[in-house]
């Protein structure tokens, strides 16, 4: 029987945020590509895709709730969008902001050109930086002398950053800058699962800051394009019209092939003995599949895989490994933020904004994690004369800071962004969106567990696990690890 003459393979995707969204568009892709007929149907258990992130207009103002743009030196996100036909829509950030800043002693500096996260890539702006001690640019410069790691364990970054930079590295700069992406504890933070090519610099040349010198001058371009300040923040992109064109793409192109269903939590399932999957609805509604990825958040991947009856191949083994793999799932940690938007004349504000946003490292004991100028970003984000500002609030090192009212959490906002920006008046508007746990903390270990999560899970028939709490937090990351879940179920399927 020819691939036209068999019945269509139903085929389900649990969960649309961005993982979700990505993985059912990759199933229809490869099975076009193929000529496999399946059906696709996508459940989210909101009103949205997307989750909460998504763009939004207030008055003239585009309001990003999430994610506002992408870096795309990890190609997945850029590929995607070429293949949805979106790509000539895609900004690059404006030249003129380009850079980012930190609080030191109150005020605003600025972070020093070619520092890479957890590098100094060039010796003088740091030695002309007030962000460091004099005692703390010579640490810094000891790194040189600093041996290699022996141990091959994992490590934390804070662990990692002390040993070969010093403490006020860490604390004055490169915990902020970390800070921003992960929302997490530098103390409890694995350098391998978030940050490995770190360690390889250690390894093949003793020091970091050895490992830039010479890498800038075996690839000269390249490396000034990754160390360069200005042309680090260069890596970065979004929409013309906001981070929704992508999610409302996909949703097309999904629904065009199959059914996005939204409003329908998955609460249930069921193995069939004719290795089928059936999924219960929060209405009692059931409906049966030939396989499923699961793109949900880990500890609700658990809930939902503890519901799992066998009612085949059902031996004592396999339910122990559902019950370990629903015990590493829960184990992953997330934190939550709150993202306060609010849009203000640049008039009523002292500081002249001229960079991309700034960062505020924790010793400062402010109530606020960093700022975004997102209209610095990418224009056509705010009225002429105006600005939007993106400030983030909670995370792993001030979850506190979220037990507030959203009333309470913008009068938090609106103070310290008084009292470090200079912002005065009042605001044209201010929303505050909450991200429920939807930070995963990559904690030492990570890549452990995930290779503990991956076994476990491939006992599971026709299921593969998808999300960010696997192989990176970006939307990239999320896309790359959608579309290697799409790929491992329709090979699964071929196999069956």
């Amino acid at each position: 029987m020819n691939s036209e003459q068999m019945p269509a393979r139903r085929l389900a995707v649990i969960g649309g945020g961005m993982t979700g969204l990505a993985a059912a568009h990759r199933l229809i892709e490869l099975a076009n590509q193929s000529n496999q007929s399946i059906e696709v149907t996508l459940f989210e258990g909101s009103n949205r895709i997307g989750g909460v992130a998504g763009t939004t207009w207030i008055g003239q103002y585009l309001v990003e709730t999430g994610a506002d743009n992408f870096i795309t030196n990890k190609p997945a996100a850029v590929k995607l969008c070429e293949r949805l036909g979106i790509a000539d829509q895609l900004l690059k950030t404006e030249t003129k902001y380009r850079g980012s800043l930190v609080l030191k002693d109150g005020r605003p500096v600025p972070v020093p050109d070619g520092f890479m996260l957890l590098s100094p890539g060039k010796v003088w702006p740091v030695l002309t930086s007030p962000i460091f001690s004099i005692s703390g640019k010579l640490r810094m410069g000891m790194e040189l002398f600093v041996p290699r790691r022996t141990e091959e364990g994992d490590e934390s970054l804070a662990d990692f950053v002390r040993r070969r930079l010093g403490r006020e590295a860490l604390d004055r700069l490169i915990q902020p800058l970390v800070g921003g992406i992960y929302t997490s504890d530098p103390e409890r933070l694995s350098l391998k699962a978030t940050m490995p090519r770190f360690i390889d610099m250690e390894r093949e040349y003793g020091s970091l800051i050895q490992a830039s010198k010479k890498q800038a001058a075996r690839e000269p371009q390249q490396s000034r394009e990754f160390l360069g300040s200005g042309a680090r923040y260069s890596l970065f992109a979004a929409p013309r019209d906001g981070m929704s064109v992508v999610f409302d793409t996909l949703r097309e192109r999904i629904t065009a092939k199959g059914r996005v269903v939204m409003n329908s939590p998955v609460v249930g399932m069921k193995s069939l003995p004719s290795r089928r999957l059936r999924l219960t609805l929060a209405d009692q509604r059931t409906e049966d599949f030939d396989g499923a990825i699961i793109a949900m958040p880990a500890f609700r991947q658990a809930a939902l895989l503890r519901t799992l009856q066998q009612t085949t191949h059902s031996d004592a083994s396999s339910i122990k490994g559902l019950d370990e793999l629903c015990r590493e799932l829960t184990a992953i940690e997330y934190a939550s933020t709150a993202i306060v938007v609010s849009g203000h004349k640049l008039e009523d504000i002292k500081h002249p904004l001229d960079s991309f946003g700034l960062v505020i490292p924790a010793i400062v004991r402010r109530r606020v994690l960093a700022v975004s100028f997102s209209s610095r970003k990418f224009v056509g984000r705010a009225p002429e004369g105006r600005v939007i500002l993106r400030t983030f609030v909670g995370g792993a090192m001030q979850p506190e800071q979220l037990q507030n009212s959203n009333e309470q959490i913008e009068a938090i906002v609106a103070d310290e962004l008084r009292s470090i920006l200079g912002v005065k008046g009042t605001p044209d508007f201010m929303v505050v969106v909450r991200h429920n746990d939807s930070m995963p903390q990559y904690y030492v270990g990570h890549i452990d567990r995930i290779q503990k999560i991956n076994q476990l899970a491939n006992a599971l028939l026709n299921m593969v696990l998808a999300g960010n709490a696997f192989q990176g937090v970006g939307l990239p990351d999320c896309i790359d690890n959608a579309e290697s879940a799409a790929e491992r179920l329709l090979n699964c399927q071929v196999a069956t």
